[in-house]
């Protein structure tokens, strides 16, 4: 049997913090999750040359800034196999939509300037709708293409939650959704609608779980 036909059982699966060596699976699962996510393929231009390039880059560069910044990156694994994954900031507003300036210095040579200045903006346009102070906020999440809709999302989610209520100075967590078909999946988790916004040429929903 392929790994493509092998599902993993949901029940058996486990929520762990990412070490250094998962996160190159892990900017995998990430880079196909947003391949065509609007927001993402109007940032980095799908329509132009290199975008493949463009999008991988950038979300590995994310993903070494959170593990950096030593923010939440949690997996789900099953007999060590990375099959889901999400990455999460504390409520911290150290680090918030500016990151830090080797991240945007190289964001830039990754994205180019218009396209950073939109990630930034998006992140800050989303921090002013959220009904809260403190709070964590996810800022991506996926699974493994070869192993979607079978659950592992609502798995990662519980973990998700679970990491929310081991922290008592969050507020909740909050999400930018650009995918209609994803609302459902976040109302599931007891997100609430709180305002639709435009970034660049791209609608989505600023929506937020809050801690009671």
């Amino acid at each position: 049997m392929s790994l493509a036909q092998y599902q993993p059982d949901v029940h058996n699966v486990s929520a762990a913090y990412l070490s250094a060596d998962d996160l190159k699976v892990a900017a995998s699962i990430l880079y196909n999750a947003y391949f065509d996510d609007p927001l993402f393929v109007d940032i980095f231009k799908a329509d132009k040359e290199g975008y493949e390039a463009r999008l991988r880059s950038a979300i590995r560069e994310e993903i070494n800034t959170y593990w950096d910044a030593e923010q939440p990156l949690i997996g789900l694994f099953e007999d060590g196999r990375l099959l889901a994954v999400t990455c999460l900031t504390k409520p911290d507003t150290a680090f918030g939509a500016g990151k830090f300036w080797h991240w945007r210095l190289k964001m830039m040579l990754t994205a180019g300037y218009f396209g950073t200045k939109q990630m930034i903006m998006k992140e800050e346009k989303v921090r002013e709708k959220i009904p809260a102070e403190n709070y964590h906020m996810l800022s991506l999440i996926g699974v493994h293409p070869d192993h979607q809709d079978i659950g592992l999302g609502h798995v990662l989610m519980s973990a998700i939650l679970g990491l929310l209520l081991e922290d008592e100075s969050s507020e909740g967590v909050g999400v930018l959704v650009t995918l209609p078909k994803c609302n459902s999946f976040f109302r599931d988790g007891d997100f609430e609608l709180i305002e639709e916004i435009t970034v660049g040429n791209i609608t989505g929903s600023v929506m937020f779980r809050p801690r009671d």
